[in-house]
């Protein structure tokens, strides 16, 4: 392939046609015209032109040469509009967006998406999707349905029956308290306390404590003689996933599974009273939640379940196998006061009111009774879209769950009243002559809470296009939960989200920026990793591999996925005044507007490179701690670090080296473009690198080889490199010589990642 360099300056207008502004542009894509002049045969019956001919001959030059000169002014506009200089007028555009960002259109926001509980599937929850469209409408953002028929469950009939040996019979309250001063916990429309997905049954069982459920729970109740087979189990909620610990009880015997939210974790240990007098969780308050282990739906694993798509059979699904129920504090009270046995560990110990906990088994039984109602429903994405005007075949994705277990003030709703803002935001510029570089999606996402159903599906159907052209992934979820401002991202944007920090006020008013305030925390400004579960980063990241970062203010809340997560705990207690709402916004803003408009992407893949060395030092410490054989060695990461750290100072340096420099070289505007281009390339498609076809063993839909969840408890497990610590944790067990050839193998594929990685950041091909 020649360089942009050997172009004469006609191909060069030629290639230029991929900008929507040419007269060249064509919408599938840019449209390379090629023409070849054969000679003229002589043809003696053509008579020559008369006057008249030649005048309109004359007249046409004139016109085709206007339209000549037009396009190229066009096209000269085009490529003074790219150069760096414009950088910033594109940041003039972040300080009036700041500036526009009103708490007052959050909190109505919030009350309008609140009004109704809107649980996936429901005619309500197509209606929040009808406000959020006409809202992107109205700010004369395209928009459109992304509709998808998944496998959804609700709740028919629910019992729950606590018998004791003296024959005495109680049958337990399942619903949550009205509270009077709150009308939202009065509404008849709230779908009782479920859990998403779990099959029915009717089941009768002794009660055996098993703590959260943890693997390491399980194995504290082997050693001390209890009994599993046949037994119910009851857990408190908390540290990992619900639906872990239903699979958990299912593989030892037992016949189903209760959870509750103790008292320790969501009331404070029962210190400052409970909601509305305080902010923390009733006695009556339960917490929902799907118990599905899987992402996105359960009938089309690995493709989307689009209207008329292939659909597995429900028995083909990997569902749970056993039926199981959310419980109120004072219901597990009531059970655990039934129960003999040995007393639970101390950290086994909560906040219930009761001497001492104990593990049971029995003598107290439950009887158990669900009756689900499942089936294939419609769900629906909305999808607004601000097309980029020089790139608009790269997209910046930014995105919050729209459905709730009831009202969602928290989560996810005061994501989505942040996404509305910005929206809102985005459009006011727009107005101003702000155009995006980039072209910036804006989604709201279905039945997340059934398991990141929506944008999995999403996800899915674009896979081909996301791989090749998104840029990153921005997800807002528990957009204002409590104090302190708690982000996780993909490495390399790191300090992008510091520097945009740095211009957004402390919502709480102890600290001048919301950067001052996250370093003065006691984890000062440590940003997570995306390893894990829990929201719509995952298809992204972990699939698709694209960058990811999901935003929040807050932790843990006590009424998490409860009837009280409320517009009116909000505005009592969440953030009364929506300043959290406000700082959220800004920020979400600001890094989707750097994403979008920035010359060269700021991806900083140094710090990503540092970071995997953590990750290869904390392998090698946990390979000593095994007592690993000394044939298993980590030469292959550490050469394949080696070269990675190179590779991304280099990409580095020649980020910074192209942007300083060009300003002096306004002789060949074009082949800034170009290299531009190829820099940002490379930028962009350096994430996918870590993704293997073959997937982390045993979960193959999870590709990611470095930020996937391991194979268990999902809360807790640690963040990167999950198919090496899934082989680890089994080699440690057996230390058997095949399992540890595993682990080997393991090392070696992600090896082979980084090293892709890398060969990636310095674009170009092997030499000998």
């Amino acid at each position: 392939m020649q360089s942009s360099k050997g172009l004469n300056s006609w191909d060069k207008c030629l290639v230029a046609g991929d900008h929507p502004e040419s007269l060249l542009y064509k919408e599938n894509g840019p449209r390379i015209m090629r023409f070849e002049m054969a000679p003229t045969p002589f043809r003696p019956d053509l008579a020559p032109m008369s006057p008249r001919s030649r005048a309109r001959c004359g007249h046409h030059c004139i016109m085709i040469g206007t339209a000549v000169f037009l396009l190229l002014v066009l096209i000269w506009r085009y490529l003074l509009s790219s150069l760096p200089a414009g950088e910033a007028g594109y940041r003039q555009y972040e300080q009036r967006f700041i500036d526009g960002v009103c708490n007052e259109s959050l909190s109505s926001y919030l009350r309008d998406l609140t009004s109704q509980p809107h649980v996936a599937g429901t005619p309500e929850n197509f209606a929040t999707a009808d406000y959020i469209r006409f809202a992107f409408q109205r700010y004369g953002i395209p928009t459109h349905y992304s509709d998808y028929e998944v496998l959804l469950s609700y709740p028919v009939n629910r019992s729950l029956v606590l018998s004791h040996p003296d024959g005495l019979f109680l049958e337990l309250d399942l619903d949550e308290a009205v509270v009077d001063e709150d009308p939202y916990t009065k509404n008849p429309k709230v779908i009782p306390p479920f859990h998403g997905y779990s099959p029915s049954g009717n089941v009768t069982g002794e009660v055996v404590y098993a703590n959260y459920g943890t693997l390491d729970d399980f194995d504290q109740l082997r050693k001390m003689g209890i009994k599993i087979n046949g037994s119910i189990i009851l857990a408190r909620s908390g540290k990992i996933y619900r639906g872990d610990v239903v699979h958990y009880a299912a593989q030892r015997g037992a016949v189903a599974v209760i959870t509750y939210s103790d008292p320790e974790e969501y009331a404070n240990n029962r210190t400052e009273g409970y909601y509305p007098q305080s902010p923390w969780l009733p006695p009556s308050g339960v917490q929902r939640g799907t118990v599905f282990r899987g992402i996105g739906d359960p009938l089309t694993p690995g493709w989307p379940s689009t209207p008329g798509a292939q659909h597995l059979d429900l028995k083909d699904a990997s569902l749970p196998t056993i039926p199981s129920l959310p419980i109120s504090a004072q219901n597990a009270r009531s059970i655990l006061k039934g129960l003999a046995g040995p007393a639970a560990p101390r950290d086994w110990q909560g906040g219930l009111d009761l001497s001492v906990y104990r593990v049971g088994r029995g003598p107290a039984k439950l009887n158990l009774t669900f009756e689900a109602k499942q089936g294939v429903y419609p769900i629906r994405n909305v999808i607004g879209i601000i097309e980029g005007s020089e790139e608009p075949d790269r997209y910046v994705v930014v995105g919050n769950h729209r459905d709730a277990w009831v009202y969602g003030a928290v989560d996810p709703s005061s994501g989505t009243a942040a996404l509305l803002e910005m929206a809102e935001g985005l459009s006011e510029l727009k107005r101003q002559g702000w155009r995006p570089r980039r072209t910036i999606v804006l989604a709201s996402w279905d039945a997340e809470e059934y398991g990141m159903v929506g944008s999995t599906e999403w996800v899915e159907e674009n896979l081909g296009l996301l791989g090749a052209s998104a840029v990153a992934y921005i997800n807002v979820d528990c957009a204002a939960a409590g104090p302190g401002f708690r982000p996780k991202s993909s490495p390399q944007m790191d300090d992008l989200l510091r520097e945009i920090t740095r211009m957004v006020k402390d919502p709480d008013g102890k600290f001048a920026t919301v950067y001052d305030s996250w370093r003065a925390s006691s984890n000062g400004d440590t940003i997570g990793r995306l390893g894990g579960g829990g929201s719509d980063y995952e298809a992204f990241l972990h699939h698709a591999g694209v960058p990811a970062m999901d935003l929040s203010f807050g932790d843990a809340y006590p009424m998490y996925h409860s009837v009280y997560d409320d517009f009116h705990w909000m505005e009592k207690f969440g953030d009364p005044l929506f300043h959290r709402h406000v700082a959220i916004t800004c920020i979400w803003g600001l890094v989707t507007m750097r994403l979008a408009d920035d010359a060269v992407l700021p991806l900083d893949y140094v710090g990503y490179a540092r970071e995997l060395q953590g990750y290869v030092q904390t392998v090698q410490k946990q390979l000593q701690t095994a007592k690993a054989p000394s044939n298993v060695t980590l030469a292959p990461l550490h050469s394949a670090m080696g070269g990675a750290v190179n590779a991304a100072y280099q990409i580095d340096r020649e980020s910074k080296v192209f942007m300083g420099t060009y300003g002096s070289e306004t002789h060949d505007l074009f082949y800034f473009l170009l290299r531009r281009r190829a820099i940002n390339d490379r930028l962009i498609l350096s994430e996918r690198a870590l993704l293997d076809p073959e997937g982390v063993p045993g979960r193959s839909w999870y590709k990611h080889l470095v930020y996937s969840p391991t194979g268990s408890d999902s809360y807790d497990s640690i963040n990167h490199f999950p198919s090496i610590a899934d082989a680890l944790a089994k080699a440690t067990l057996t230390d058997t010589e095949d399992d540890w050839r595993a682990v080997q193998r393991e090392i070696w594929r992600v090896s082979r990642a980084i090293t892709r990685m890398q060969m990636i950041l310095v674009g170009k091909l092997t030499q000998p």
